[in-house]
């Protein structure tokens, strides 16, 4: 009789000292799962494109817009972009050491501005380099050839919204340059622009509100009436009755 009482027992203390090692070994396998885990979320918050992201280098704020070979805008490029790397724009950028200058592949007097022109007044919308300076310097150094007047005035139907859309733009440099290029169109087309004068004045009056644009806004419309002639103060003052003429 004791001997049985013993040997059940016994078993008793085996059934238990097993369940005891089942609930260890299981403990200490959740424990090395945890320290892999943790180990697995260290590794990737200390990686250097990781840290990268959470601290960014001070040359980052220094270095100026540009294109980044591996980003979004390589894989995705705009239409101005795509058109600039197949050749579609006949010049390229040259730098200097002051500044930088564009290089026709032919005489501009000799090209097309259709609708060469036209993509060009585009790329003012562009807020990489080089699109910016290509954009902008070929835009002023076709309107500058001979026969310049001639070439442009029938594309201003077309022209007329693509410098709207540079205007209307929310970037301030993409809004200058579509301003600078709206003073440079009027110099060559002369009166020709009144008839579409006033589907931009809207946008340049909401920046006149900006005391940073006041000036150079100012001055814009003042050459625009300039050569405009007569016609053109009229159609100013209905759209800015604040806008004080030349003649005054």
């Amino acid at each position: 009789m004791q001997k049985s009482e013993c040997s059940g027992g016994t078993q008793l203390k085996n059934r238990v000292t097993g369940n005891d090692d089942q609930r260890t070994s299981s403990g200490t396998q959740i424990k090395h799962r945890n320290a892999v885990q943790r180990s697995k979320s260290s590794l990737s918050t200390s990686s250097p494109e990781s840290a990268g992201k959470l601290h960014p280098r001070p040359s980052d704020k220094l270095n100026p817009k540009t294109i980044n070979p591996f980003g979004e805008q390589s894989r995705a490029p705009s239409a101005f972009a795509a058109i600039y790397s197949k050749g579609g724009i006949p010049c390229r950028l040259v730098h200097g050491s002051v500044k930088h200058r564009l290089q026709w592949e032919c005489p501009p007097e000799s090209l097309s501005f259709d609708p060469l022109l036209i993509t060009l007044a585009e790329g003012l919308r562009e807020t990489k380099h080089p699109y910016t300076f290509v954009s902008q310097e070929g835009f002023r150094e076709l309107l500058l050839v001979k026969g310049a007047p001639e070439k442009a005035v029938p594309l201003l139907p077309r022209l007329i919204p693509v410098l709207k859309a540079a205007l209307v733009h929310s970037d301030d440099e993409v809004f200058e340059r579509g301003l600078n290029a709206l003073v440079q169109l009027s110099v060559v087309v002369g009166p020709s622009l009144n008839d579409h004068l006033k589907h931009l004045l809207t946008s340049l009056s909401k920046r006149l509100m900006d005391k940073k644009f006041k000036e150079p806004i100012t001055s814009a419309l003042q050459k625009l009436e300039q050569r405009g002639g007569s016609g053109s103060l009229s159609i100013i003052k209905s759209k800015i009755p604040t806008y004080c003429s030349i003649c005054c």
